[in-house]
């Protein structure tokens, strides 16, 4: 363990400082000053003795957060990422990305604030980088066997890069012109700069992953065709289709899906020219979805030179402290200041969209909205509350209700839930022969670590549905959301 009496001595989490804001804005790197390796090791040290490590079972992918925390703590970086990635394939991504719920099930956390797990994990990749300690990893020998991924998020990435470690030859396809799903296109630079996407697909490459971006399976190749052409494969397409708002005004010039103008902005921001492109450059901008991905809209329309932010939520403020009814472990949904909330706009919560109102010309210019009220349940809007919001863009983040079902149903006849997700068995394994599922395509919306996880797990079926045993780990299952702890 680290310093015994470490979380005695050092009571205050400290965090590396943000960046001014003045300054953040006006580039598109991220927001986070470079992390003070004393502060780093002190914050390590506070990790305890705990007896049963809540941690292991706050994270999907069973993290080892003690033995990590304890050699960041020794200054045995190279042993510390060793020990990391022994369950977590890129932890440069989690570490920017995760909301962390290793420190909401922290025992620390019952009566001090948490360890600083996210710091020290991201903390013990950037050394090992920076100091060539992330080696590719090829396999002693091939199997022969052949597996195609389909989908480079987290999820595809982690079984791509697991399956073949194992010793098979395994594709990658992704149909935007580069690799990386959202991480590429649907985070922006500000939370995590796309040289950490680089250096890791340069290891997969090495160790003999094949990417193919531009290819779309179900339209370039059909999915019938590439179950024919591999032993294997894993859909890891995400959950792509965007969660609509069904108003008047809805076909307005300037209404769109948050993801649509996420992906032009990544690729500007990338070097690419893009034709009329969706900016928020001297506009009004309103944001309706109150949770990441809204976020990410704003630090955009911020940098892009916005003349105002406002954010829309439909339902209540979380509250700022833990509440009764989410105790300890379990992950409570708080309020949170993101750090795009900190550079500006307006943040309204109970705030319905009635309608989307434009001008002569087919643009939009203002909403109409109310304020909610929850009637049997239902959130509704209330009545003589109605007022205008001038809105010259607006990005509709309200979530995504699963994965592009028409041509893997038409195609390989893979059924679906109740819920739009694609239909699996606790193997992982659709109702397609050969073919599995992993991450939000068979999970629905959900966390980078989950991705991450059901991506190492998969893998570990197909190995076994190819070889009849598996030499890989296999963390979790479809169904597992230990004790409660875990966001489904």
């Amino acid at each position: 363990m680290a310093d015994p009496k470490g979380f005695l001595k050092v009571t205050e989490r400290e965090l590396p400082k943000r960046r001014p804001v003045p300054v953040r804005i006006m580039d598109w790197k991220e927001v986070y000053e470079p992390g003070d390796s004393a502060v780093i090791r002190r914050q390590a040290g506070r990790c305890m003795d705990c007896g049963i490590p809540f941690c292991h079972k706050g994270c999907p992918l069973g993290n080892l957060i003690p033995e990590w925390n304890d050699l960041t703590w020794r200054g045995e970086g190279r042993a510390a990422i060793e020990r990391l990635h022994a369950t977590n394939n890129f932890p440069e991504f989690t570490g920017r990305l995760c909301p962390a719920p290793c420190e909401s099930s922290c025992v620390l956390g019952i009566n001090q604030p948490a360890v600083t797990i996210k710091q020290v994990e991201v903390s013990i990749i950037d050394e090992a980088f920076s100091n060539g300690w992330v080696e590719p990893e090829p396999p002693e020998r091939l199997t022969g066997k052949t597996v195609a991924v389909v989908g480079s998020g987290p999820a595809g990435l982690a079984a791509a890069q697991q399956l073949t470690r194992a010793g098979h030859t395994v594709a990658v396809y992704e149909r935007d012109d580069r690799i990386g799903g959202l991480l590429r296109y649907g985070i922006p630079d500000f939370k995590m700069e796309k040289r950490h996407l680089e250096l890791r697909l340069r290891q997969m490459q090495a160790e003999g992953t094949r990417f193919r971006a531009g290819v779309e399976i179900g339209t370039d190749i059909s999915w019938s065709d590439l179950r024919a052409r591999y032993d294997a494969v894993v859909v890891a397409t995400g959950s792509t289709v965007p969660r609509d708002l069904a108003i008047p005004g809805r076909d307005l010039d300037g209404v769109h899906f948050a993801m649509e103008y996420l992906v032009e902005g990544n690729k500007a921001v990338a070097g690419d020219q893009i034709p009329q492109q969706i900016t928020a450059e001297g506009k009004h901008v309103v944001v309706i979805g109150g949770g990441d991905t809204g976020a990410d809209c704003i630090g955009t329309a911020h940098r892009q030179g916005a003349l105002s932010v406002t954010n829309l939520a439909i339902g209540k403020q979380p509250p700022s402290e833990r509440p009764m009814d989410q105790p300890w472990p379990m992950m409570p949904n708080l309020f949170e200041v993101a750090s795009a909330h900190e550079e500006g706009g307006e943040r309204t919560y109970l705030a319905s969209t009635v309608e989307f109102l434009g001008n002569e010309a087919g643009e939009v210019r203002a909403l109409r909205v109310a304020e909610t009220e929850y009637i049997d349940g239902r959130r509704v809007p209330r009545s003589g509350t109605e007022r205008e919001i001038p809105a010259d863009l607006v990005l509709i983040a309200m979530g995504f209700t699963g994965p592009e079902r028409e041509n893997l149903e038409q195609q390989l006849g893979a059924q679906f839930t109740n819920r739009g997700n694609v239909e699996r068995d606790a193997t992982y394994a659709t109702t397609a022969p050969g073919v599995f599922v992993a991450g939000d395509a068979g999970r629905g919306q959900s966390l980078i670590v989950w991705a991450i996880a059901e991506g190492r797990a998969a893998a570990a079926e197909v190995d076994t549905f190819l070889m009849g045993e598996t030499v890989l780990p296999a963390p979790v299952r479809p169904t597992d959301v230990a004790i409660g702890l875990l966001p489904a």
